[in-house]
């Protein structure tokens, strides 16, 4: 694999990469309880859009990080929810961690100072990605949704930032 990995912002442009690699997610049943991927203009009424990067080696975009508002209350502005996606084929060679450390950045240079994620239980790997990044674990939901007849526990994690007081 060639070491060389640019993270930036994703636009509209972006849609059908990111799009596919939200799929890739969906399909894999311990990423996330959709079951289709969203309209491009669904996902973009739902996500903050100064806090959207992808991950992109030899020119292909091989994963993606994006905030969604944890709140519409006011006083809840700066805390937003974590979504990470890695295609299947880089998974394992720390595009995550990039992705999730530089989005952690620009969280907090909009002024997140809460970042929260719900992970499925089972899914260790992104569990144990985010605890390396400052986040801790505050609980679990117990079988919190049924995702094609089985029921699923979600580990709950934040991080507060240190910068933002």
């Amino acid at each position: 694999m060639d070491k060389t990995i640019q993270i930036t912002h994703f636009t509209e442009k972006d849609w059908p990469y990111i799009s596919a690699i939200y799929q890739e997610g969906i399909d894999t049943e311990k990423a996330t309880f959709e079951t289709k991927v969203p309209t491009w203009d669904t996902f973009n009424n739902s996500h903050i859009k100064l806090c959207r990067i992808k991950a992109i080696i030899n020119e292909a975009i091989v994963g993606w990080a994006a905030l969604s508002p944890a709140s519409k209350r006011e006083v809840y502005k700066g805390v937003a929810e974590i979504s990470i996606y890695i295609t299947s084929k880089y998974r394992g060679f720390g595009i995550g961690k990039l992705l999730l450390s530089q989005l952690i950045k620009e969280s907090e240079n909009n002024g997140f100072w809460t970042l929260q994620a719900g992970i499925f239980s089972s899914n260790k790997a992104s569990i144990e990605l985010h605890k390396h990044l400052g986040f801790r674990e505050i609980g679990y939901r117990e079988k919190i949704a049924r995702l094609n007849n089985n029921w699923y526990d979600n580990t709950i994690l934040e991080r507060r930032s240190k910068k933002i007081i």
